[in-house]
Parts: C-alpha cells; sequence; structure tokens
C-alpha cells in the first residue's frame, strides 16, 4: 500500500511539471468530468488525500474552496504544506492499523463506518482515477499525458 502512496506522488508532482507547459487560462478551463478542470482537479486530490487522513487521526478535515487556490503555484503550496502530515502517516502504517474502524456522519444521516485499510486504499484509488481524467483532458489538448506506469519508477525500494 505505501508504494502506491508514493506511486501516487510521484505523478502528482510530473503532473504539476506537466501544468507549467500549460497556460492557467486552459488550467482553469471549464471541462467535462473530473472536478472541471484540470487545475481543479488537481487541487482535489490533494485537498481529499490530506482530508482523509485527518479524519484518520481524529482531526479536521480541510475545509476550505478551490477558489482560494485558483493557480498552480497555490495548489502546489497547498500540496506541500500537506504533504508532511500524509507522509508521516504513512509512513508510520503498520498491519495493527488495517481494520480500526473510522465513525463518519452520512449523508443520509447515518454513521458510516469503515475500516482503516479500506479508507486508505480510497485515497490510492481516488487519485488514480481523476488522474485518468487528466490524462483524457491532456490527449485533447494534443499533449502526451504523465506515463501512468507503475513499473520503472524504483518505488519497490522505497517501501
Amino acid at each position: 500500500m505505501k508504494m502506491f502512496f508514493h506511486y501516487n506522488w510521484m505523478v502528482r508532482e510530473e503532473w504539476y511539471r506537466w501544468c507549467e507547459e500549460i497556460s492557467e487560462e486552459e488550467l482553469l478551463k471549464k471541462r467535462t468530468g473530473g472536478q472541471g478542470s484540470i487545475l481543479k482537479t488537481l487541487f482535489h486530490i490533494a485537498d481529499v488525500e490530506w482530508s482523509w487522513i485527518r479524519l484518520l487521526e481524529g482531526k479536521d478535515d480541510f475545509q476550505e474552496g478551490f477558489e482560494n487556490y485558483n493557480s498552480l503555484e497555490k495548489v502546489r503550496q497547498l500540496d506541500a504544506a500537506f504533504r508532511p502530515e500524509v507522509e508521516n502517516f504513512v509512513a508510520n502504517w503498520d498491519e495493527s492499523m488495517e481494520h480500526r474502524l473510522l465513525k463518519t456522519p452520512g449523508r443520509d444521516g447515518t454513521i458510516d463506518i469503515d475500516q482503516w485499510g479500506e479508507v486508505m486504499r480510497h485515497v490510492i484509488a481516488h487519485e488514480i482515477h481523476h488522474i485518468g481524467q487528466l490524462s483524457v483532458w491532456s490527449r485533447e489538448l494534443g499533449r502526451e499525458p504523465v506515463s501512468a506506469n507503475l513499473v520503472g519508477r524504483g518505488l519497490p525500494e522505497k517501501n
């Protein structure tokens, strides 16, 4: 599981570099799917990752909206501010945490009960899902997307 977090962080950094070559207008342009724009989708990825980790830690999640982070630099700064806490949590993950329970209010007023391991895997899958959307938009712009290949990134050595 730790390898997939490292994979997501590596790919996210590559998407940030990809965005450096795209105009701010294109990064903010309303698109079909994802969160509606390239930049808002990257913001959403970092927000959701950190928010879930904060919930597992028993802390408040992130409540600010994209309107305060509507530039590549601001999204990168926010991600950089969130990352140390997420990295620490992931680095200290062990099997004893897998079946701990997270209780959160459901949308229908009930209490949702999820296992921590399930939440962690959701966070991983969530980013991979949205990275796929960025790849589609990249092709629509006539640009090569960031590689989604996990092989050859040297990740097994990091875990």
